[in-house]
Protein backbone atom coordinates (compact mmCIF):
# COMPACT_ATOMS: atom_id res chain seq x y z
CA UNK A 1 0.00 0.00 0.00
CA UNK A 2 1.31 3.42 -1.02
CA UNK A 3 0.62 6.47 0.44
CA UNK A 4 0.72 9.77 -2.07
CA UNK A 5 3.18 12.06 -2.31
CA UNK A 6 3.18 15.00 -0.30
CA UNK A 7 5.24 16.35 3.14
CA UNK A 8 6.73 13.94 5.71
CA UNK A 9 4.02 11.13 5.66
CA UNK A 10 3.58 11.56 10.29
CA UNK A 11 4.95 12.75 12.86
CA UNK A 12 6.75 9.39 13.53
CA UNK A 13 8.74 8.97 10.77
CA UNK A 14 9.30 12.76 10.56
CA UNK A 15 10.88 12.77 13.90
CA UNK A 16 12.84 9.27 13.23
CA UNK A 17 14.31 11.05 9.43
CA UNK A 18 15.00 14.14 11.27
CA UNK A 19 17.46 12.15 14.18
CA UNK A 20 19.07 10.29 11.63
CA UNK A 21 19.16 12.59 9.03
CA UNK A 22 18.20 16.15 9.46
CA UNK A 23 15.42 17.97 7.73
CA UNK A 24 14.17 15.76 4.86
CA UNK A 25 11.15 15.43 2.96
CA UNK A 26 9.33 12.28 2.16
CA UNK A 27 7.65 12.24 -1.07
CA UNK A 28 6.17 8.31 -0.96
CA UNK A 29 5.71 6.31 1.91
CA UNK A 30 5.21 2.42 0.85
CA UNK A 31 4.69 -0.30 3.10
CA UNK A 32 6.59 -3.53 2.18
CA UNK A 33 5.64 -6.98 2.45
CA UNK A 34 7.53 -10.13 3.09
CA UNK A 35 8.47 -9.54 6.65
CA UNK A 36 6.82 -10.58 9.83
CA UNK A 37 8.49 -9.45 12.97
CA UNK A 38 8.69 -5.66 12.16
CA UNK A 39 7.16 -3.10 9.97
CA UNK A 40 9.16 -2.39 6.92
CA UNK A 41 8.62 0.77 5.27
CA UNK A 42 10.13 2.48 1.59
CA UNK A 43 10.42 6.07 1.96
CA UNK A 44 11.61 7.90 -1.09
CA UNK A 45 12.95 11.39 -0.56
CA UNK A 46 12.92 14.27 -2.29
CA UNK A 47 16.36 14.59 -2.87
CA UNK A 48 16.15 11.20 -4.64
CA UNK A 49 17.26 8.74 -2.22
CA UNK A 50 14.71 5.40 -0.94
CA UNK A 51 15.47 4.57 2.52
CA UNK A 52 14.00 1.37 4.10
CA UNK A 53 12.29 1.88 7.91
CA UNK A 54 11.89 -0.80 10.03
CA UNK A 55 10.18 -0.24 12.96
CA UNK A 56 9.83 -3.41 15.53
CA UNK A 57 6.55 -4.55 17.37
CA UNK A 58 5.77 -3.61 21.11
CA UNK A 59 7.83 -5.60 23.65
CA UNK A 60 4.32 -7.10 24.47
CA UNK A 61 3.98 -8.57 21.56
CA UNK A 62 4.03 -12.48 21.07
CA UNK A 63 7.37 -13.21 20.00
CA UNK A 64 10.01 -16.32 19.76
CA UNK A 65 12.63 -15.98 22.71
CA UNK A 66 15.41 -14.88 20.44
CA UNK A 67 13.37 -12.22 18.65
CA UNK A 68 14.12 -9.91 21.05
CA UNK A 69 16.21 -7.59 19.62
CA UNK A 70 16.20 -8.38 16.43
CA UNK A 71 16.93 -4.90 14.68
CA UNK A 72 19.74 -4.11 16.59
CA UNK A 73 21.02 -7.97 15.81
CA UNK A 74 20.10 -6.40 11.42
CA UNK A 75 22.13 -3.60 12.35
CA UNK A 76 25.49 -5.39 13.65
CA UNK A 77 25.12 -7.65 10.91
CA UNK A 78 25.09 -5.22 8.01
CA UNK A 79 27.61 -3.44 9.70
CA UNK A 80 30.04 -6.47 9.86
CA UNK A 81 29.11 -7.68 6.37
CA UNK A 82 30.21 -4.41 4.94
CA UNK A 83 33.49 -3.80 6.16
CA UNK A 84 33.94 -7.94 4.98
CA UNK A 85 33.29 -6.85 1.62
CA UNK A 86 29.69 -8.00 0.97
CA UNK A 87 26.97 -6.02 -0.30
CA UNK A 88 24.83 -5.35 2.10
CA UNK A 89 22.21 -1.98 2.61
CA UNK A 90 23.94 1.05 4.75
CA UNK A 91 23.08 1.43 8.01
CA UNK A 92 21.79 5.01 8.67
CA UNK A 93 20.59 4.63 12.07
CA UNK A 94 19.75 2.40 14.58
CA UNK A 95 17.14 3.61 17.74
CA UNK A 96 16.63 1.04 20.83
CA UNK A 97 13.25 1.49 22.32
CA UNK A 98 13.72 3.57 25.38
CA UNK A 99 12.65 6.97 26.25
CA UNK A 100 13.85 8.54 23.11
CA UNK A 101 11.69 5.60 20.83
CA UNK A 102 8.59 3.50 22.40
CA UNK A 103 9.80 1.06 19.80
CA UNK A 104 13.36 0.03 18.48
CA UNK A 105 13.82 1.19 14.77
CA UNK A 106 16.13 0.95 12.17
CA UNK A 107 16.92 3.04 9.43
CA UNK A 108 19.08 1.73 6.13
CA UNK A 109 19.23 1.97 2.82
CA UNK A 110 17.24 0.73 -0.48
CA UNK A 111 19.29 -1.89 -2.09
CA UNK A 112 17.87 -1.30 -5.47
CA UNK A 113 17.53 -4.46 -7.90
CA UNK A 114 14.72 -7.47 -7.63
CA UNK A 115 14.81 -10.49 -4.96
CA UNK A 116 15.82 -13.58 -6.10
CA UNK A 117 12.56 -15.27 -5.50
CA UNK A 118 11.04 -12.79 -7.33
CA UNK A 119 13.22 -13.31 -10.66
CA UNK A 120 13.69 -17.02 -10.31
CA UNK A 121 12.04 -18.09 -13.54
CA UNK A 122 13.86 -14.92 -15.56
CA UNK A 123 17.49 -16.40 -14.95
CA UNK A 124 18.83 -18.89 -17.15
CA UNK A 125 20.94 -22.24 -15.85
CA UNK A 126 24.62 -20.38 -16.37
CA UNK A 127 23.15 -17.39 -14.83
CA UNK A 128 21.91 -18.97 -12.07
CA UNK A 129 25.35 -21.02 -11.56
CA UNK A 130 27.10 -18.07 -11.48
CA UNK A 131 24.73 -16.01 -9.07
CA UNK A 132 25.39 -19.65 -6.77
CA UNK A 133 29.12 -18.80 -6.93
CA UNK A 134 28.45 -15.47 -6.17
CA UNK A 135 26.14 -16.26 -2.98
CA UNK A 136 28.71 -18.57 -1.81
CA UNK A 137 31.85 -16.14 -2.56
CA UNK A 138 29.65 -13.57 -0.23
CA UNK A 139 28.34 -15.86 2.75
CA UNK A 140 32.52 -17.03 2.94
CA UNK A 141 33.47 -13.49 3.40
CA UNK A 142 30.20 -13.48 5.80
CA UNK A 143 31.89 -16.30 7.44
CA UNK A 144 35.49 -14.91 7.72
CA UNK A 145 33.99 -12.40 10.49
CA UNK A 146 34.41 -13.35 14.06
CA UNK A 147 32.27 -12.38 16.85
CA UNK A 148 32.76 -11.90 20.60
CA UNK A 149 31.05 -14.96 21.68
CA UNK A 150 28.83 -17.87 20.37
CA UNK A 151 24.93 -17.42 19.92
CA UNK A 152 22.58 -14.53 19.12
CA UNK A 153 24.30 -10.96 19.74
CA UNK A 154 21.65 -8.77 21.50
CA UNK A 155 21.79 -9.27 25.42
CA UNK A 156 18.19 -9.32 25.19
CA UNK A 157 17.43 -12.49 23.91
CA UNK A 158 19.99 -13.76 26.35
CA UNK A 159 21.29 -17.14 24.14
CA UNK A 160 24.38 -16.48 23.91
CA UNK A 161 27.75 -18.11 26.04
CA UNK A 162 31.47 -18.34 25.41
CA UNK A 163 31.37 -21.74 23.80
CA UNK A 164 29.22 -23.10 20.73
CA UNK A 165 27.97 -26.36 22.27
CA UNK A 166 26.18 -24.17 25.26
CA UNK A 167 25.00 -21.97 22.71
CA UNK A 168 23.59 -24.56 20.47
CA UNK A 169 22.03 -25.89 23.75
CA UNK A 170 20.35 -22.68 24.71
CA UNK A 171 19.75 -21.58 21.67
CA UNK A 172 17.75 -24.91 21.40
CA UNK A 173 16.01 -24.78 24.65
CA UNK A 174 14.99 -21.55 23.89
CA UNK A 175 12.71 -22.65 20.89
CA UNK A 176 10.92 -25.61 23.00
CA UNK A 177 10.77 -23.42 26.07
CA UNK A 178 8.55 -21.50 23.31
CA UNK A 179 6.55 -24.30 22.10
CA UNK A 180 5.39 -24.75 25.68
CA UNK A 181 4.65 -21.02 26.02
CA UNK A 182 2.61 -20.54 22.95
CA UNK A 183 1.27 -24.36 23.30
CA UNK A 184 2.69 -26.24 20.02
CA UNK A 185 2.72 -29.78 19.86
CA UNK A 186 6.57 -30.90 19.05
CA UNK A 187 6.67 -33.34 15.86
CA UNK A 188 9.24 -35.81 18.35
CA UNK A 189 9.33 -35.80 22.54
CA UNK A 190 10.71 -33.28 24.29
CA UNK A 191 13.25 -35.00 25.87
CA UNK A 192 14.51 -36.49 22.81
CA UNK A 193 14.70 -32.80 20.95
CA UNK A 194 16.03 -31.26 24.31
CA UNK A 195 18.60 -33.99 24.62
CA UNK A 196 20.52 -33.33 21.20
CA UNK A 197 23.06 -31.12 22.24
CA UNK A 198 24.14 -33.57 25.16
CA UNK A 199 24.14 -36.58 22.99
CA UNK A 200 25.85 -34.87 20.08
CA UNK A 201 27.84 -32.55 22.33
CA UNK A 202 31.75 -33.86 21.59
CA UNK A 203 30.53 -32.57 17.33
CA UNK A 204 29.25 -29.20 18.40
CA UNK A 205 32.83 -28.39 20.31
CA UNK A 206 34.26 -29.25 17.04
CA UNK A 207 33.11 -25.31 16.15
CA UNK A 208 36.15 -23.62 18.20
CA UNK A 209 35.63 -19.67 16.36
CA UNK A 210 32.24 -17.71 16.49
CA UNK A 211 31.75 -17.29 12.88
CA UNK A 212 29.25 -14.19 11.97
CA UNK A 213 26.25 -16.84 10.25
CA UNK A 214 23.36 -14.48 8.24
CA UNK A 215 21.07 -18.03 8.93
CA UNK A 216 18.37 -16.58 6.78
CA UNK A 217 20.06 -16.30 2.93
CA UNK A 218 17.37 -18.08 1.10
CA UNK A 219 16.25 -16.35 -2.18
CA UNK A 220 13.66 -14.28 -0.89
CA UNK A 221 16.54 -12.12 0.96
CA UNK A 222 19.28 -12.08 -2.09
CA UNK A 223 18.87 -9.11 -4.27
CA UNK A 224 19.65 -9.18 -7.71
CA UNK A 225 20.56 -6.63 -10.43
CA UNK A 226 21.35 -6.72 -14.25
CA UNK A 227 24.41 -5.77 -15.73
CA UNK A 228 25.11 -3.86 -18.93
CA UNK A 229 24.80 -7.07 -20.84
CA UNK A 230 21.86 -7.65 -19.32
CA UNK A 231 23.12 -10.76 -17.12
CA UNK A 232 22.23 -10.92 -13.63
CA UNK A 233 24.94 -9.84 -10.46
CA UNK A 234 24.23 -10.54 -6.78
CA UNK A 235 23.30 -6.75 -6.01
CA UNK A 236 22.94 -7.93 -2.21
CA UNK A 237 21.77 -9.46 0.99
CA UNK A 238 19.11 -7.70 3.06
CA UNK A 239 17.54 -9.07 6.35
CA UNK A 240 20.40 -10.18 8.58
CA UNK A 241 18.14 -9.67 11.66
CA UNK A 242 18.33 -13.69 12.10
CA UNK A 243 22.47 -13.33 12.40
CA UNK A 244 24.23 -15.08 14.93
CA UNK A 245 27.88 -16.04 15.37
CA UNK A 246 28.86 -19.87 15.91
CA UNK A 247 29.10 -22.75 13.36
CA UNK A 248 29.93 -21.61 9.61
CA UNK A 249 28.39 -24.52 8.25
CA UNK A 250 24.61 -23.33 9.70
CA UNK A 251 24.78 -21.10 6.81
CA UNK A 252 24.00 -23.89 4.20
CA UNK A 253 20.83 -24.38 6.53
CA UNK A 254 19.54 -21.14 6.56
CA UNK A 255 19.64 -20.61 2.80
CA UNK A 256 18.10 -24.09 2.03
CA UNK A 257 15.71 -24.55 4.80
CA UNK A 258 14.08 -27.53 2.45
CA UNK A 259 17.07 -28.97 0.93
CA UNK A 260 20.55 -29.82 1.20
CA UNK A 261 22.44 -26.74 0.14
CA UNK A 262 25.99 -28.47 0.45
CA UNK A 263 24.67 -30.84 -2.33
CA UNK A 264 25.15 -27.42 -4.83
CA UNK A 265 28.89 -27.49 -6.08
CA UNK A 266 28.52 -23.89 -7.81
CA UNK A 267 27.41 -22.42 -4.32
CA UNK A 268 30.17 -24.68 -2.38
CA UNK A 269 32.84 -23.94 -5.64
CA UNK A 270 31.89 -20.46 -4.78
CA UNK A 271 32.46 -20.50 -1.24
CA UNK A 272 35.47 -22.53 -1.30
CA UNK A 273 37.02 -19.96 -3.57
CA UNK A 274 36.93 -17.46 -0.70
CA UNK A 275 37.43 -19.26 2.42
CA UNK A 276 38.09 -23.51 3.55
CA UNK A 277 34.68 -24.99 5.07
CA UNK A 278 35.02 -28.56 6.39
CA UNK A 279 34.79 -31.14 4.80
CA UNK A 280 31.46 -33.18 4.93
CA UNK A 281 32.35 -35.95 7.37
CA UNK A 282 30.84 -37.80 10.25
CA UNK A 283 30.79 -34.21 12.05
CA UNK A 284 29.66 -32.03 10.07
CA UNK A 285 26.90 -33.83 8.90
CA UNK A 286 25.77 -34.33 12.31
CA UNK A 287 25.85 -30.87 12.64
CA UNK A 288 24.28 -30.02 10.15
CA UNK A 289 21.18 -32.55 10.86
CA UNK A 290 21.45 -30.28 14.04
CA UNK A 291 20.46 -27.32 12.48
CA UNK A 292 17.77 -28.16 10.64
CA UNK A 293 16.20 -29.82 13.30
CA UNK A 294 16.32 -26.39 15.27
CA UNK A 295 15.45 -24.75 12.17
CA UNK A 296 12.40 -26.77 11.69
CA UNK A 297 11.04 -26.30 14.91
CA UNK A 298 11.39 -22.49 14.96
CA UNK A 299 9.73 -22.24 11.70
CA UNK A 300 6.89 -24.88 13.05
CA UNK A 301 6.50 -22.90 16.29
CA UNK A 302 6.59 -19.18 15.18
CA UNK A 303 3.63 -20.17 13.46
CA UNK A 304 1.55 -18.89 16.35
CA UNK A 305 2.60 -15.52 17.03
CA UNK A 306 2.56 -15.02 13.60
CA UNK A 307 -0.80 -16.33 13.15
CA UNK A 308 -0.56 -18.36 10.25
CA UNK A 309 -3.63 -20.61 9.24
CA UNK A 310 -5.16 -22.51 6.57
CA UNK A 311 -3.42 -24.27 3.96
CA UNK A 312 0.29 -22.86 4.65
CA UNK A 313 -0.24 -23.66 8.40
CA UNK A 314 -1.49 -26.97 7.57
CA UNK A 315 1.74 -27.88 5.53
CA UNK A 316 4.03 -25.84 7.65
CA UNK A 317 3.01 -28.67 10.32
CA UNK A 318 3.05 -31.72 8.06
CA UNK A 319 6.62 -30.22 6.27
CA UNK A 320 8.40 -29.92 10.16
CA UNK A 321 7.20 -33.34 11.39
CA UNK A 322 8.81 -35.22 8.69
CA UNK A 323 11.68 -32.95 8.60
CA UNK A 324 12.09 -33.39 12.18
CA UNK A 325 12.00 -37.46 11.75
CA UNK A 326 14.17 -37.00 8.70
CA UNK A 327 17.08 -35.74 10.83
CA UNK A 328 16.54 -37.40 13.82
CA UNK A 329 16.74 -40.75 11.67
CA UNK A 330 20.29 -38.90 9.95
CA UNK A 331 21.28 -38.55 13.42
CA UNK A 332 20.30 -41.99 14.89
CA UNK A 333 22.74 -43.68 11.80
CA UNK A 334 25.73 -41.07 12.79
CA UNK A 335 25.58 -41.66 16.54
CA UNK A 336 27.95 -44.66 16.24
CA UNK A 337 30.40 -41.94 14.89
CA UNK A 338 29.64 -39.40 16.93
Amino acid sequence: MSRPPGPDTDTDTAERLRQALGPVTVTRDTALGGGFANSTRLLELADGRRLVLKTAPPESAPALTYERGLLGTEALFHRLAARAGVRVPAVLHHEPAGPRAPAEWLLLSHLDGTTWDAARDRISPADRAALRRELGESLARIAAVTGPAHGYPRPAAGLSAPDWPTAFTAMLHAVLGDARRFGVALPAPDGVLADLPRRFGRRLAEVRRPALVHFDAWEGNVVLGRTGDDRWHLAGLIDGERAFFGDPLAELVGLDPFGAAEDDPDLMAGYRSVAPLPALGPGARTRLALYRVHLALVMRVEAVPRAYDGGFATWLDTWSTGRVAEQLAVLDALAPEA
